[in-house]
């Protein structure tokens, strides 16, 4: 409940829109089903919908007031001062608030909305990781351009962002959400990431330089090529700031004299890891369980693995109970 309330709360969710959905989805219910919603049927309908719903009302205003937003203006217009081009299929924005006011507080590995009006008038929002907050009055994002395979078409709001946006645009970005954020303990830390995970690993590293230099970190990536290996050098450049840091990159292929890297898929079975480590992993839902499965099996509790899925959360329909987060 606390992630859908935290994607609703980046996405400017009102109470008054609860009404809505649940006027349409009760609809939806008796049409699907027909005759077999019964009064009683109907009644035990609405009152599950209700009964979630108001809790997530009361979540949601409280991560609201937490955060300080206004209802009524749930965004804030922020400038595109700087645009690094980190890979061919990769560029960071960086932004800072067009208000002039200060950043909001942005906890490591979390989240903001970026809504985008099309050239087709159509304003569309994306979830994007706040990269960086290296420069406190600027955050940054980092965006994989979407290629379309199989038929489908590009990514609409990742081509426009590629292809359109430029230094001094304005874009509207909500507050910070998401829990998929460090806990204050000594702990050592493994992130293991995939492709545009990566994005989670470079704060939570630039926190750990920061704040707990002494920290054991160890980052493992896995990714096509070194090529798409989109904010490496920043992450390693960090890493030097820390007391013991590893970092272990493996890739589908392998450019000739790289011996630092490991071909093919990440295997953690061998990696050293403390016996008390915490674990962060962030990718696409195969690799996470492959990640997963093999902690387990080396005897990580399932209480220090967390995750973070990009899109629809699928993850409890296809894990057992006692996957974690």
């Amino acid at each position: 409940m606390r992630r859908i309330a935290d994607k609703h709360v980046s996405l400017g969710i009102r109470p008054e829109q609860y009404t809505i959905v649940g006027e349409h989805l009760l609809a939806s219910v008796g049409e699907v089903l027909g005759d077999a919603v019964t009064p009683e049927i109907a009644a035990a309908w609405s009152e599950v919908y209700w009964l979630f719903a108001l809790q997530l009302v009361a979540e949601e205003a409280r991560l609201y007031q937490q955060a300080n937003v206004d209802l009524s203006q749930p965004t804030r217009p922020y400038r595109v001062v700087r645009r690094i081009e980190e890979t061919a299929d990769v560029i960071s924005l960086v932004l800072e608030p067009a208000d002039g006011g200060p950043l909001p507080a942005i906890a490591p590995g979390q989240y903001v909305s970026v809504f985008v009006d099309l050239p087709d008038g159509d304003r569309q929002p994306r979830h994007y990781t706040v990269s960086s907050t290296a420069v406190r009055t600027r955050l940054q994002i980092t965006v994989r351009r979407v290629r379309g395979t199989n038929g489908a078409p590009d990514g609409r709001v990742s081509s426009y962002l590629h292809d359109q946006v430029e230094i001094g645009d304005l874009l509207d970005v909500s507050a910070p959400a998401g829990d998929f954020v460090l806990t204050p303990t000594e702990s050592p830390l493994l992130l293991a990431s995939a492709g545009a995970g990566i994005t989670t690993v470079l704060p939570i590293v630039e926190h750990i330089a920061r704040t707990q230099p002494q920290r054991t970190v160890i980052v493992a990536h896995a990714d096509r090529r070194a090529q798409d290996h989109a904010l490496r050098e920043t992450v390693m450049h960090l890493g030097r700031e820390i007391d013991d840091f590893s970092a272990y990159n493996w890739y589908e292929s392998v450019d000739e004299g790289d011996s630092r890297s490991r071909q093919g898929f990440m295997d953690l079975t061998d990696l050293p890891l403390p016996d008390d480590v915490q674990v962060f992993t962030c990718g696409p839902l195969p690799f996470m369980r492959h990640v997963r499965s093999t902690l387990l099996d080396r005897g990580v509790p399932p209480a220090r693995i967390r995750y973070e899925v990009f899109g629809p959360d699928l993850w409890a329909a296809q894990t057992s109970p006692d996957s974690g987060s």
